[in-house]
C-alpha cells in the first residue's frame, strides 16, 4: 500500500513538473516578457551555447547548493524540480508544440496561460510532500536569514534575477510584471479550488530519507527480544 502510495505521488509530482514547464514557455512565447527567473536563464542563453533547458538545471543546481549552505535542506521533489523542468522545456521546445503568440489579444491569453497551468504545476508538485522547488527554497532561506517575511524575499529575489537578465542582454516586458504581481494570487486560488492549504504540507527532506533508512538497521530491544524467544523455541 505504501509503495501504491509512494508511486502515485511520483506520477502527480511529474505531471506537476511537465505542467509548470509547460506554463514557463507559454509565458516566453507570449512575447510580453518572462518571469523574471526565465529572463535571467535566456540572458545566461544568450551568452552560452546551452538550451534553456540546460541553463535550467545549472541555475538550479546551483541554488541547491546555495540552499544547503542556508540549511535548507533539499527534498527528492527539489532534485527532480532541477533536472526534469530543464529537461521537459528541451523536450517540448525540440518538437515545436507551443507556437509564438499573434496579435496582442493572443499574447495575452497565453501569457494568462502560462501563469495558471504553472499555478497548477506547483500545486502538484509541492503536494507530494518532497520538498519544494530550489527557488522556494533559496526565497525561505533569505527570508529566515534576513528576518523578513517570505512576500519581502520572493520580492527581492524577483527584482535580482530580472535585473540580471537585463544586464545579460534579455528583455523585460509588460508580461514579467505581471507575472510577478499575478503569479502568487494564482497559486493561492489554485490551492482553494484543490481544497488544500500549502501549509498543512510536510516535507520530507533527503535528511529524513537517510534517518529512516538508518533506523531500518536499529531494531529495539523488545523486537530483538522476540525473535531470540523464538529462535530458543
Amino acid at each position: 500500500m505504501r509503495s501504491i502510495n509512494c508511486f502515485r505521488k511520483l506520477i502527480l509530482l511529474m505531471f506537476g513538473l511537465f505542467l509548470f514547464s509547460i506554463g514557463i514557455l507559454l509565458t516566453i512565447h507570449s512575447q510580453l516578457g518572462a518571469a523574471p527567473w526565465d529572463t535571467f536563464q535566456i540572458g545566461f542563453v544568450n551568452h552560452t551555447g546551452l538550451t534553456l533547458g540546460q541553463v535550467s538545471q545549472i541555475v538550479g543546481a546551483t541554488i541547491i547548493l546555495v540552499n544547503i549552505v542556508m540549511k535548507e535542506v533539499p527534498g527528492w521533489a527539489t532534485i527532480l524540480n532541477m533536472y526534469f523542468i530543464g529537461y521537459f522545456i528541451d523536450l517540448i521546445e525540440g518538437f515545436w508544440l507551443i507556437p509564438t503568440a499573434r496579435g496582442l489579444l493572443g499574447k495575452i491569453v497565453m501569457l494568462l496561460a502560462g501563469i495558471i497551468i504553472m499555478s497548477w504545476g506547483t500545486y502538484f508538485y509541492i503536494n507530494t510532500g518532497w520538498g519544494a522547488g530550489p527557488r522556494d527554497g533559496l526565497m525561505l532561506g533569505l527570508s529566515r536569514r534576513l528576518s523578513i517575511n517570505v512576500g519581502k524575499a520572493r520580492t527581492v529575489i524577483e527584482i535580482s534575477v530580472a535585473a540580471a537578465g537585463f544586464a545579460l542582454g534579455a528583455k523585460p516586458g509588460i508580461g514579467t510584471i505581471l507575472f510577478a504581481l499575478l503569479i502568487g494570487p494564482a497559486v493561492q486560488i489554485t490551492y482553494r479550488l484543490g481544497g488544500k492549504d500549502p501549509k498543512t504540507v510536510k516535507h520530507r527532506t533527503l535528511v529524513d530519507d537517510y534517518n529512516a533508512l538508518v533506523s531500518l538497521g536499529k531494531r529495539p530491544a523488545s523486537v530483538e527480544k522476540t525473535l531470540r524467544i523464538g529462535e530458543d523455541s
